[in-house]
Formats: structure tokens, sequence, C-alpha cells
């Protein structure tokens, strides 16, 4: 296990307030009384307050609202970083107001390219544009970018950082006479070590290894997709919109970024013809040529590098059942509805956020409570939105549904601003 990034010992977490210390010393008190209750195999030791796996967004901010209140967290991840994430690479106007209100905004405030609103278009030449309202923007950086600054971020305000680092199981205890976890077994093979902690949040993901070993995380048959994604230059005709390119049985995403670069991300339905997947630079290209809304755009442009490849995936699964006492999910752990209205990011940035306040409730005053509690604010911040994207995904899987949708676009502009307006969580930033 490779710990590449530490802060100082006795660092402080930035914007502490008496209110905060105060904080601290209920955590400390929460403490004493765990080291006792997380006695197994005769170890009484507690090596962090807070053990969070995965370090995409959802894990980063976490540790950073944790770290900042002065508790002792670890980050880990089983990738090196900085690493590449196949995604769209947009922050709507509501994901960039948590990351300011976070202070998490630095990166994208300086090198995240400004759009202030979509592109839609149907295959059948119907091309309907809008601006998100009150001037509100969002960004376009990397993933790659976004999420080492994130974790850059977290060690900062004080949390332990180790990458490369697998997580295998969970480690198992009692709660004053309740089932739970007391922390993880983490590690490459052949030097797995108990990493030991009062709350253990999983924010590793769609395949989160916590939330499927107590099944809490099912992938649903169908519907599935796949998605493929790459980088280009040379691209003509980019401007400050995101793009979202509906077709029948799939769709393209573009999203500009700086230097000339685009994001090209398509997503298909699973299917009998998955074969083809076996070459996804020249599905792509296929894809891209055989469109005459966009063909004229990529002639001589240069895709950079390999085209990343994921799938088949679920796109809508909510996670259910029992969560055990000592874990809390934060980000796609949680579960998941595809994200084509390009609010995915808010999702786990928001969602972390959530998780952390969950987990300082519960080093305060213990588990009573606390996933209902946690529970109820997920369905208060996402329960709308959850149902506008499957209207959304129902409507793009419907070709007399699009066809519908784009008249009343040309028609009626409301119509589409509305649209931009919900997808851009406008109402949230």
């Amino acid at each position: 296990m490779r710990s590449r990034l530490h802060p100082q010992p006795g660092s402080p977490g930035r914007g502490r307030s008496r209110a905060v210390q105060l904080s601290r010393i209920r955590i400390e008190e929460q403490r004493a009384r765990d080291r006792a209750a997380l006695d197994t195999r005769g170890q009484a030791t507690v090596h962090d307050d807070v053990i969070i796996v995965g370090a995409g967004p959802a894990g980063s901010v976490a540790a950073t609202v944790l770290a900042r209140a002065g508790v002792r967290v670890r980050l880990i991840d089983r990738s090196a970083f900085p690493r590449d994430k196949l995604c769209g690479d947009t922050l709507n106007p509501g994901t960039l107001a948590v990351l300011r209100r976070l202070k998490l905004d630095t990166l994208t405030e300086a090198q995240g390219l400004p759009l202030d609103g979509i592109l839609v278009t149907h295959g059948a030449g119907v091309a309907v544009e809008s601006r998100y309202p009150r001037q509100l923007e969002g960004r376009a950086i990397s993933r790659r970018a976004l999420d080492w600054s994130l974790v850059k971020e977290a060690v900062a305000a004080g949390a332990a950082f180790d990458e490369r680092t697998r997580v295998h199981d969970a480690l198992f205890t009692d709660w004053r006479g309740s089932p739970g976890i007391c922390g993880v077994r983490a590690g490459p093979p052949g030097r797995v070590s108990s990493l030991r902690a009062a709350v253990t949040i999983a924010a590793d993901g769609r395949r989160s290894t916590l939330a499927f070993r107590f099944g809490l995380l099912g992938h649903p048959i169908r519907p599935r997709r796949w998605a493929v994604g790459a980088y280009f230059e040379g691209v003509r005709g980019n401007s400050s919109l995101g793009e979202m390119h509906i077709r029948a049985g799939r769709y393209i995403g573009i999203a500009p970024l700086a230097d000339g670069v685009a994001n090209v991300c398509l997503v298909k339905a699973s299917s009998a013809g998955d074969a083809e997947l076996r070459a996804p630079a020249a599905l792509l290209g296929r894809e891209l040529a055989a469109d005459p809304m966009l063909r004229d755009r990529f002639v001589g442009a240069r895709m950079i590098g390999r085209p990343s490849v994921l799938g088949p995936l679920a796109v809508d699964a909510i996670a259910a059942g029992v969560v055990p006492d000592g874990l809390l999910l934060a980000g796609d752990a949680t579960g998941f509805i595809d994200p084509m209205t390009g609010d995915g990011l808010r999702f786990a940035v928001r969602g972390g956020e959530l998780a952390a306040l969950a987990a300082l409730d519960a080093l305060r005053g213990g588990w009573t409570g606390v996933h209902a509690k946690l529970a109820a604010a997920r369905r208060k911040e996402f329960a709308s939105k959850w149902k506008f994207n499957r209207l959304v995904r129902a409507l793009v899987d419907s070709p007399a549904a699009v066809d519908v949708a784009t008249g009343c676009a040309r028609l009626v502009p409301v119509f589409i601003r509305a649209l931009v307006a919900r997808a851009g969580d406008c109402d949230r930033a």
C-alpha cells in the first residue's frame, strides 16, 4: 500500500471557528467511547475517525468537509492519481454553486472553459440551443484535472491520501449490540492491511465494493448502455455551449475544453452488436463520419490518444436495503440515473457533502437515526431531479416523443429554455 500525499502532522484544517472547535471536542469524546466499541481481535486502536473509499468528487469533497471540521480522515483509491476518467467533463451551474460555497472552485474558475447553455440536435436535422437563465454559467474541464485538484484540496485540509489501495472487504464489529463495520481490509495483493475507523464512507462508484458486499446496490439487466469517450483537437464549430446530439438508440455529447480540445462521448444501447466496441476508435469515427450534422465538423480533426470504453452500464439503480452501522454511501455508490442532462457531478459533490455531515452526526452522537436522516436529505436534494432525468431518458428513447419535443421547442422557445434551466440545476445556483 503506497501512501503518496499526507498532510504534515498537526496541520490545521481551514475555516475553523469556535463552533468547529466545539464540534471537535464532541468528536474526541465520541472517539474515546468508540475505542471500546471497536475492539476486534484484541485490537482497541482507532487509526482514523473516517475512512473514505474512492477519491472521485464525492469522496474528495467528503474528505475536505470532514478534515476542515478537525476529523482524522483517510481517503483511499485503487488508482494512481492523476488519472483519466470517462465523463462528459461538464459542470452545470448547480454544481459550480456547490463548489463555490465550499471554496473548492479555484481550478474550475482558473482553467474551466465557461459554458453558457446547451445545444440539442435531433437526427431529423433539428437544432435548438438555449442559454442558462440569469447569465449563469457552467464550466468544462477534464475529470483528470478536476479530480486531482479536489484530492489535493482534501490533503491541504488535513486528510491523508492513499492511492493504489484496493478495498477487499469490510472489517466487522458490533456497535453496542448491533452488527456493523469498523473499517476495511485494503491494499495490494500480498500486502493487505486492516484500516480501522469509526465511520467508513463508500464513494467508489457504480461498482462499489462495499455497497455490493452488503447487497445494497444491484444493476438491473435492462436497459444497459455502452459509453465511448475520446478527446479530439481540430473540431470545427465549437462554441460556449455544451452539446447533446440525440439519435436513434444513441446520443453523442460534445464539450469544448481549453486549448482547442473537445471531449466527445458516444452513449449507445447495449445490443448483440457489442463486439464492435472491441475497436472503439473505429466505432467512434464511423458514428461521427456517418452523422450528417456532425461529419463536416470532424473533417481533419485528430483523436488524442486512445478512447475510453465503459459498459455495459445500467442506467437506473437506487441503493436499497439496510445499511450497517459504521457505513455510509456517497456518489454513485448510493445509486445512479443516467446523467445525460449533465448533472452527474452535482449528485457527486453535493452527495459527498451530505455524507460528510452524516459522518459528523455519527461521530458526535452515535448511529441512531443517522441513516434515516441522510436518506431524507438525499431525497430532499435529489428526488425531483431523478424524476426529471427519468422523464428525459424516456423521451429520448422514444423517436415520436423526440419529434414532438423538438417541434414544441421550435414553436415555443420557452419550452426548451425551461428544460435547459432544469437540466443545469439553475434553481440551485
